[in-house]
């Protein structure tokens, strides 16, 4: 099981869990600005232009702020592009840019892909579309599989073993590399600088000299980089070295460190049922709303757990599958029904991976700024958004 990599509640300590709708997301303005701030210092310092990974955190009601601080998006098709370029992602396409990557792209979507996007990245040499996102005049990027596994657990390391993200540097020709203007790799997932420094030191041995030939170099997402222990001063120092080594312009695209600790997740004991263990049963899913906790898995942290004695509970899920459980959590005061509770760090990865499995309603979701203490529900979901998904 993965570790929470959650900082504490910060300023949701003091957040009244009632003032909104159970069950919602509830997002700080001002943790996420917060982490922009840390962001844009990153590459201001360093020269980096930083894009928001979309498939982590698409709260299109912050996307204006996004682009206060950042350079722009990465997407992972044609819905996200549109998404940031028509939901103000991208606000000024002279200074920021949209970069897009799939497996592999529809035929029947290349052509708005390419007129939408700035970089436009493959995943091998000979991928369908790169003769004509070249004739379009889209950049053009390869992504590479450094063959170093650092990640910890496989289901998240792009570099596995017979991963299809990314072509395997081993295979890879001097006449593979000819054409393409960038060069993109991602294999970090919510870890520090050192896994990026072996992983860029192993691609600098294996590709040496040919990588002055590119404009630009990505090195993807999956750095923590607005954690309180990651090595910023380190990473602005490889970012410096990198550029000026090999005369590019150097991307970063942090998805989860946008959002790192600016969410919570809301819901409601509806009963107690006394098992072998005290199960409190919620109006939450892991399954529905926090998807992330059963594939990891892991175990997110709760506002109010107590490490020093109290009263354990099983927080189980509103679906009927037996998985669905949050896990067995101390608290130091006892639960009740229509008790409050409330998961931390649920801002990435929750919104964008929500289902409507056995007909659990979709959380709302609420904008909270933690200085002004102003609140707005962005969104209410009911019925239409699980039946108009059938047919």
């Amino acid at each position: 099981m993965l570790p929470t990599q959650s900082g504490g509640p910060g300023a949701f300590s003091h957040f009244d869990l009632n003032r909104v709708p159970s069950p919602s997301y509830v997002v700080d303005e001002q943790k996420i600005r917060s982490n922009l701030e840390v962001l844009r210092n990153i590459g201001n310092q360093s020269g980096a232009k930083v894009l928001l990974a979309l498939k982590a955190f698409s709260m299109w009601s912050l996307a204006s702020l996004v682009s206060e601080y950042l350079d722009g998006c990465c997407a992972s098709g044609l819905w996200e592009a549109r998404l940031a370029t028509q939901k103000g992602f991208i606000q000024n396409r002279k200074t920021q840019i949209l970069s897009t990557f799939s497996p592999a792209f529809q035929p029947a979507e290349l052509e708005e892909i390419c007129a939408l996007t700035d970089h436009l990245i493959f995943n091998h040499p000979s991928a369908y579309g790169v003769e004509q996102a070249r004739k379009s005049g889209v950049s053009v990027g390869l992504r590479i599989n450094p063959e170093i596994s650092l990640g910890l657990d496989p289901k998240y390391d792009p570099c596995a073993e017979n991963s299809r993200l990314g072509y395997p540097v081993s295979k890879l020709s001097p006449t593979d590399l000819e054409g393409f203007d960038g060069l993109h790799f991602h294999t970090l997932c919510e870890q520090n600088f050192l896994p990026l420094e072996k992983t860029w030191r192993k691609i600098e041995q294996d590709l040496g000299s040919s990588l002055s030939n590119f404009k630009w170099i990505n090195l993807g997402g999956g750095h923590h980089c607005t954690r309180e222990d990651y090595d910023r001063e380190a990473l602005v120092i490889l970012i410096q070295e990198i550029s000026q080594k090999y005369g590019c312009q150097v991307y970063l695209e942090p998805g989860e460190a946008v959002a790192l600790d600016a969410g919570i997740l809301v819901g409601t004991v509806l009963d107690l049922m006394d098992g072998e263990k005290t199960h409190a049963l919620l109006d939450l899913s892991a399954t529905c709303h926090a998807p992330d906790v059963i594939e990891a898995p892991y175990r997110p942290a709760l506002l109010g757990e107590s490490k020093e004695g109290g009263y354990q509970y099983f927080l189980g899920g509103a679906s009927c599958l037996t998985a669905d459980s949050f896990g067995l959590y101390q608290l130091g005061v006892p639960l009740n029904r229509g008790s409050r509770v409330a998961f931390l760090d649920q801002a990435h990865y929750t919104m964008v991976k929500t289902n409507t499995f056995n007909g659990v309603a979709l959380p709302s979701i609420a904008l909270w700024n933690s200085t002004s203490d102003q609140l707005t529900i962005t969104k209410k979901f009911g019925y239409e958004e699980f039946v108009n998904r059938l047919s």
